[in-house]
């Protein structure tokens, strides 16, 4: 036990060079045992560089599964299904705004291990989009007409017409110019610090039925995953769940030989901290000796066929060498009304989600939840990002990713560094198209047995914020089970009646129905009206560990860093001086340095 109270194992001791972990001598050979610690890799420590790239990989994998559905529903929006350049276009575009907005969230924004991906909060809007009479793609009688009135010599067409460019283009368009507006209001909130005021105003009570909505909603793509191949998927999750908790007591021996030590062995936690990345190639080896022994269907129609290991290799040889997304490269930008209602329904999602998901990194990174100007400098950034992918037309912005955070609590590993290395990954997998079609065959029973991984852990988290909740108190069981239960009810009640909600104004009426189908806004907005106006404590309401100022030294002890992890970096003197910085929501106070 050492002065702050805390038993060893509560330690966190980076595995790096310089540490001096217990060693026993046994005639000519060394064995080292590194202790057990809450964090292998704490949020400012740097691994050493062949494990960070190690780390990065296997984060990278997380989010792929998504990358490549996102892009997907994109492109069928915009009539571009059987298009596969568009496609591949597509693929590469998201990659790289995910790329870049990791990047400069971890590095800038609020400085965090968080990945910025396309999330589901975006996805919702778009398969509403799909719904509407507008955004129906043109049917078969009416590319016939098309191509009849057209200058391209329709006899050398096959009865499958090709969808036209112009119409694909057309389409990216609206959702482009939409999104662009959309992402100049998104970053506003955070450069305002709107959003560093409104947190105070959401704890515990809202973030809980919000995030646990859309991790149920997550399910759905877990199990479409998943079912291609169940065995596969449950033996990916198996092996994960026994290298990162059932053996997470144990180290691995790892033998080795240097000219001033000699021959000695290092009891490292190999199979924990690599888990993902091993359940990972433990599944695609699996896969494919299914695929080879004929176990797994040929058929392209089958659900089957998705878990094998040559399902998308046509992919590889489709993929460009190299491809650089750029603004404007689909075209103009045009505006539409429910495009803009739909991304602005996503944006709002975006910002309470980010919230939640930046409390729930910092609890699993053992670090104070982010002060307010963290809060405004991340959605800031964020919104800058969802700006610039509509330029590129990405067709969806970024958000904060909550299965990445869950892998930190598997493999113990919180280094910031290693989400940088993940998005220099992903903007490599944007750039070379033949890598990142590489990385996008790995079956998809594999990402579903390891989505059930990380979403579980995430789900974890999630409930972790109820230990600061008084759950005697009647108020607040009531709204977390009344918001709850109604983000439920409004979703399911809006599919069975879709035309229900008349005011007389159609856009009204298209935004109030996507408003409604979204358990995730309904859940979240009762339970937080709810909370700010139901008379409770700020201690019982779980508020006073979330607000700024105000943690224990109890709490403060379980921290492995402080509020320093937030600052900027290279930030020169004199501007820490300067009025702007002073005033500006989204940037530190520097009180302390001005007085010295």
């Amino acid at each position: 036990m050492d002065t702050n109270g805390n038993t060893s194992h509560e330690e966190s001791v980076p595995l790096k060079t310089g540490v001096e972990p217990d060693v026993e001598k046994a005639s000519d050979i060394v064995i080292e045992n590194v202790p057990p610690v809450r964090l292998y890799y704490k949020v400012s420590e740097n691994p050493p560089l062949h494990l960070n790239i190690l780390f990065a990989i296997q984060q990278a994998l997380l989010p792929i599964a998504n990358v490549l559905s996102v892009s997907i529903i994109v492109a069928d929006l915009v009539c571009a299904s059987d298009d596969q350049e568009i496609k591949a276009q597509l693929l590469g575009t998201t990659f790289m705004m995910s790329g870049i907005s990791t990047m400069l969230m971890c590095t800038l924004g609020v400085r965090l291990p968080i990945f910025q991906g396309p999330s589901a909060g975006y996805v919702i809007p778009l398969l509403g989009l799909a719904t509407l009479k507008e955004w129906k793609c043109p049917t078969s009688d009416e590319l016939e007409t098309f191509y009849s009135n057209s200058s391209m010599n329709a006899t050398d067409l096959t009865a499958d017409l090709p969808m036209p460019r112009e119409v694909i283009y057309r389409q990216l368009g609206k959702l482009q110019g939409s999104l662009m507006v959309a992402g100049v209001i998104h970053l506003m909130i955070g450069f305002t610090g709107l959003v560093g005021a409104v947190s105070r105003f959401i704890g515990p009570i809202t973030i809980v039925p919000a995030l646990l909505l859309l991790v149920l909603y997550l399910h759905k793509i877990t199990v479409k995953f998943a079912q291609t191949y169940w065995g596969t998927a449950v033996a990916t999750t198996v092996c994960g769940l026994i290298l990162s908790l059932y053996l997470r007591a144990h180290k691995t021996p790892i033998p080795f030989w240097s000219r001033k030590r000699g021959f000695h062995i290092t009891w490292y936690p190999l199979h924990q901290v690599f888990s993902i990345l091993i359940s990972v190639i433990f599944g695609w080896i699996l896969s494919s000796i299914l695929t080879s022994a004929g176990v797994l269907s040929d058929d392209p129609n089958s659900k089957e066929y998705y878990a094998r290991t040559d399902a998308r290799t046509e992919i590889i040889s489709l993929n460009p060498w190299f491809y650089f997304p750029y603004p404007g490269q689909f075209g103009e930008s045009t505006f539409d009304a429910a495009a803009f209602a739909g991304a602005m329904v996503a944006t709002i999602m975006s910002v309470v989600d980010s919230i939640c998901d930046y409390n729930a990194c910092a609890r699993m990174c053992f670090v104070p939840f982010p002060p307010s100007h963290a809060l405004n400098r991340g959605i800031f950034w964020e919104g800058l990002m969802s700006f610039f992918a509509g330029t590129t037309g990405a067709g969806h912005a970024t958000s904060s990713y909550g299965g990445n955070i869950g892998a930190i609590g598997i493999t113990k590993v919180a280094s910031r560094r290693v989400f940088q290395g993940l998005a220099i990954i992903y903007i490599l997998f944007a750039m070379l198209g033949k890598l990142n079609a590489a990385f996008i065959t790995v079956p998809n029973s594999v990402l579903g047995g390891v989505m059930v991984l990380y979403f579980g852990i995430f789900l974890g988290i999630i409930m972790s914020n109820l230990q600061f909740v008084d759950l005697n108190n009647t108020r607040n069981l009531a709204i977390l089970g009344i918001s709850t239960l109604v983000g439920f009810m409004v979703p399911y009640y809006i599919a069975q009646n879709p035309d229900k909600i008349d005011t007389g104004n159609r856009s009204v009426d298209r935004t109030l129905t996507m408003l409604g189908s979204n358990g995730i806004f309904v859940a979240g907005f009762l339970a937080c009206f709810l909370d700010n106006t139901v008379t409770g404590t700020i201690e019982s309401r779980g508020l006073a560990a979330h607000l700024e100022g105000e943690d224990t030294v109890k709490q403060k002890i379980e921290y492995e860093e402080g509020m320093e992890v937030y600052d900027l970096p290279f930030l020169p003197q004199f501007l820490k001086n300067s009025i702007f910085i002073r005033y500006c929501p989204i940037f530190p106070k520097y009180e302390k340095e001005r007085n010295k």
